[in-house]
């Protein structure tokens, strides 16, 4: 393998037709560049969708009520109900697979001044556990704390569209009061969404009061709009889910039977939904860009076979004169090995570039669903690694058949 005429050989058998060797590297070339390239979309797809969802927990929950659709124990059917701060201490206390509850209340959208300046924007009460079911970026100040919780503070975390249109450039909102339906606010903190495209842009015009002061504010009584949940480490949300709901059923004089009741959706199964979808797409990457490099090796191992017909009078003075048949396969053995590696190199670099340049062309904008094309290192290098393997099994079809060529047979080829 160190011999360095074994290599000029290589390179002066190469370089006699080059027009057939560029032909079947080019098929090697375009395999290993199709495969890193498609790889790579599908990356910036799923660096795309995920991107938008932010750092939602995956492993998250949420329930909101409806009306009945069974009647039970007196009640009729077609009935509303209520969730209730009750509802938070029953939750805690009989399903444990809960890891954080944030019950939510909502106002929809109200107007909110500031000086001479005004706009409508969403108002929610949260606790302090939301931002870690649907986490915001804080820009300035803090987030609710469970003292604002405790005590019905007057605070207030803004989105930064709102600051932009009711705060004047370069002025510092905290500790700023505004006002929504004639009660103060003061400003605790700012934030970004995580979140991109228009779930961004809502998120980004809304207010967050603390739960009780909303409550408290606006005369809702102990009433409850809906609730977040996450589930323990080890635990499937669907479990914390289905227990949850049945507590509310009961809590409420609802049928255990009545589905229609309570909404409520598994954003675990949700993201388990998509994965799945990636992961086919993948595996459906892989099976076409195995299938595009199987048929460059296939045209390596052809080429090959060719090139032992035309040096089949070669191979027999060769052995003629002692070389083993050992250095027979070798020799033709490293010539698939030097086309298929030489070829997959410029494939996977040049598949990597024209990532990169996309990357650059079009960088990740608002609401896109297309970001960052990549290619992980290691996954490359198995690729380039299977190719090379791939190239020495081509490669040694061809050299078993010269083997059997007797030399007596093969000097006499003309």
């Amino acid at each position: 393998m160190f011999d360095l005429d074994c290599w000029q050989e290589i390179y002066d058998t190469l370089r006699k037709n080059k027009m057939r060797t560029f032909m079947t590297a080019f098929g090697v070339f375009w395999g290993i560049l199709m495969l890193v390239v498609m790889l790579g979309a599908g990356k910036g797809f799923e660096n795309g969708i995920f991107t938008g969802m932010g750092d939602f927990a995956t492993n998250s929950a949420f329930l909101w009520r409806k009306s009945t659709t069974i009647p039970y124990k007196g009640f009729p059917k077609g009935r509303w109900f209520t969730f209730t701060n009750d509802d938070i201490k029953a939750l805690r206390d009989n399903v444990p697979e809960i890891d954080r509850l944030a019950p939510r209340e909502e106002m929809g959208e109200s107007t909110v001044v500031y000086g001479l300046n005004s706009g409508k924007y969403r108002i929610q009460g949260d606790y302090p556990d939301y931002n870690h079911i649907d986490p915001v970026e804080i820009i300035h100040g803090r987030f609710i704390n469970e003292m604002d919780i405790k005590t019905s503070r007057k605070t207030a975390v803004v989105g930064q569209r709102v600051v932009e249109d009711l705060f004047g450039k370069g002025e510092m909102p905290v500790g700023k009061h505004i006002r929504i339906q004639g009660a103060y606010f003061r400003i605790v903190g700012v934030f970004a969404s995580k979140h991109s495209g228009g779930w961004g842009e809502r998120q980004e015009q809304s207010i967050t009061l603390p739960f009780t002061a909303m409550q408290r504010t606006y005369n809702m009584g102990n009433r409850i709009y809906e609730f977040s949940m996450t589930a323990r480490p080890d635990v499937p949300v669907s479990r914390a889910l289905e227990k949850a709901t049945a507590v509310l059923l009961a809590r409420h004089s609802i049928s255990p039977d009545d589905t229609g009741a309570i909404g409520s959706h598994d954003m675990e199964a949700e993201f388990g939904r998509i994965q799945g979808l990636f992961t086919g797409i993948n595996i459906l990457v892989w099976l076409v860009g195995i299938g595009t490099l199987l048929a460059g090796v296939i045209g390596v191992s052809n080429i090959m076979l060719v090139v032992i017909r035309e040096r089949t009078c070669e191979i027999g003075i060769r052995r003629a004169i002692g070389a083993t048949p050992y250095a027979i396969v070798l020799q033709i053995v490293l010539e698939a090995v030097v086309l298929t590696a030489i070829a997959g190199y410029f494939g996977l670099s040049c598949g990597v570039g024209l990532l990169e340049l996309f990357d650059h062309a079009f960088p990740p904008a608002e609401g896109r669903m297309f970001a960052r094309p990549e290619v992980n290192f290691w996954i490359a290098v198995k690729a380039l690694c299977i190719l090379i393997v791939s190239g020495a099994l081509a490669g040694m079809i061809p050299a078993c058949k010269a083997i059997r060529v007797k030399p007596v047979d093969a000097l006499r080829d003309e």
